[in-house]
C-alpha cells in the first residue's frame, strides 16, 4: 500500500505516519530560568518525601487517592499496554488479613530466609517483622503487574512488554503524587507476595509488585537519620 511505502522512505514526517495521532499538548513554553525554577522546585518539594512506619489512622478522602492513581496511570509504558492495576483497600477486614499474612511472611524473613549481609544494611533502618502500619494507615493500594492479556472478544492472550519497568514507572508516578497532595507513604515489599493476589481476587495474569501505604504522619512520627547521594554520585553528562 501507499502508506507503507510513504513510511518507509520518511518514517519522521508526521504526514506518512500510518497511525492515527492527535496534537500534543505540549509543555507552555518557559525560559531557561522558569525551566530551572520549577525543576527545582520540585526537587525541594520532593527532597522532603521519606518513607514513613508511623500513621495516623485518620481517614483520608477516597477522592485524594483516586487523583493520585490517575496520575500513576499517565505513566509510560511499553507498547502503551499499560500493565498494571492498583488495589485501594481502606476496609478494616482485609487490611487486617494482608498484615497478619505479611507479619508471617516478615518473620520467615528475618528469622532465616534473608541473608545475613540484608539484615546487616536493614539494621539502621530500624525494620522488623511487626507491620502495625498495615491495619493503622487509612490506605493500602497494592499494584499488580500483568505479564499478559486475554482479549475479551477472542479469548486470546496477548504478551504484555516491558512489564516490570511500566508498572515501576507508575509506582513511582503514584509515590509522587501522593507525596505532592501531602500524605506520606511506606512501599512495603513482602517476599513472597502471592497472597495479595490471593487476598484481593485478583486474576492469575497479575503478580504483585509492591504495597504501598499512605496516610497522615503520626504527630511524632521520626524517620531514620539517612542521607540520600548527592547529584555528582548518581550523575553522568556528556556535555
Amino acid at each position: 500500500p501507499n502508506w507503507i511505502s510513504q513510511a518507509m522512505t520518511s518514517p519522521n514526517t508526521p504526514s506518512s505516519n500510518p497511525f492515527k495521532t492527535i496534537p500534543l499538548i505540549a509543555p507552555p513554553a518557559r525560559t531557561d530560568g522558569e525551566m530551572e525554577s520549577r525543576a527545582r522546585g520540585f526537587f525541594e518539594e520532593m527532597q522532603t518525601r521519606r518513607t514513613v512506619r508511623h500513621f495516623r489512622d485518620e481517614p483520608v478522602p477516597r477522592s485524594v487517592i483516586e487523583w493520585a492513581l490517575r496520575c500513576a496511570g499517565t505513566a509510560p509504558s511499553g507498547a502503551n499496554k499499560q500493565p498494571w492495576t492498583f488495589v485501594a483497600i481502606a476496609d478494616p477486614r482485609i487490611k487486617r488479613e494482608i498484615r497478619l499474612a505479611a507479619e508471617a511472611e516478615a518473620r520467615a524473613f528475618y528469622s532465616g530466609r534473608a541473608p545475613k549481609a540484608w539484615l546487616r544494611d536493614l539494621a539502621p533502618l530500624g525494620t522488623d517483622a511487626e507491620k502495625p502500619f498495615l491495619e493503622t494507615a487509612p490506605w493500602l493500594i497494592a499494584a499488580f503487574q500483568h505479564a499478559w492479556e486475554i482479549d475479551p472478544g477472542t479469548g486470546e492472550k496477548h504478551k504484555n512488554y516491558y512489564v516490570p519497568e511500566s508498572a515501576s514507572l507508575a509506582c513511582g508516578f503514584l509515590l509522587a503524587a501522593l507525596h505532592h497532595a501531602g500524605l506520606v507513604t511506606l512501599t512495603h515489599t513482602p517476599s513472597p507476595m502471592g497472597f495479595l493476589r490471593e487476598t484481593l481476587n485478583r486474576p492469575q495474569n497479575e503478580r504483585a509488585l509492591m504495597l504501598i501505604v499512605a496516610g497522615r504522619p503520626a504527630l511524632d512520627a521520626r524517620v531514620p537519620d539517612i542521607q540520600r547521594k548527592p547529584l555528582q554520585d548518581f550523575a553522568v553528562f556528556y556535555d
